[in-house]
């Protein structure tokens, strides 16, 4: 990689990464769903599918407005992300308990996603790139309800019915709850 000189060509990097980590989302978002037990799970993983293709398409209109051509820079970070999500699967039957590791690793993606598009957006706005801001305050904006709505669905179902099975506590319920809402945490 050439070292990166100019605000410009730092604000290209992060989005030929955002680029990449996008289309790698496209890749396992429906397998996620696959690997959901809870139809409402499935359904928030379907939906943000539907969002990521949208969001993918934000990105080439920002490269276009930049005059390069959209690639991606390959995002190590959504590698591991994704990796540790299937483990997840294939080291849990498909039950609420699987569906409580897939929010938490989906709440990282989502986590992940807001860092990136933060810092993005604020590179933008300082470079004087009012359209890459509109449109990547869009995206910022899916991601943060995306992870709340993953975090409620936890907190309302998801983790209370994993807990119900073998959590682990001798049928007691934990101190503090696991995957839930990001910030928001209650103990």
């Amino acid at each position: 990689m050439a070292k990166l000189t100019t605000m410009e060509e730092l604000f290209l990097d992060e989005i030929r990464d955002l680029y990449d980590a996008e289309r790698q989302l496209i890749k396992a978002l429906p397998e996620m769903a696959e690997a959901a037990s809870s139809d409402e799970l499935r359904s928030a993983f379907q939906s943000h599918f539907e969002q990521t293709v949208n969001q993918v398409k934000r990105l080439e209109r920002i490269f276009e407005v930049l005059g390069e051509k959209p690639t991606g820079k390959k995002c190590a970070a959504m590698i591991g992300l994704i990796k540790e999500g299937n483990e997840m699967v294939k080291a849990s039957d498909e039950t609420a308990v699987r569906d409580a590791g897939l929010i938490a690793a989906a709440q990282k993606v989502e986590h992940y996603e807001i860092s990136g598009y933060g810092s993005a957006r604020t590179h933008a706005e300082i470079l004087g790139d009012n359209r890459a801001v509109r449109l990547l305050d869009e995206t910022l904006f899916e991601e943060i309800e995306t992870d709340q709505r993953l975090g409620d669905l936890a907190m309302t179902v998801i983790n209370e019915e994993a807990a119900g099975g073998s959590n682990g506590a001798g049928g007691r319920r934990p101190k503090t709850r696991a995957a839930g809402r990001s910030g928001r945490d209650e103990q």
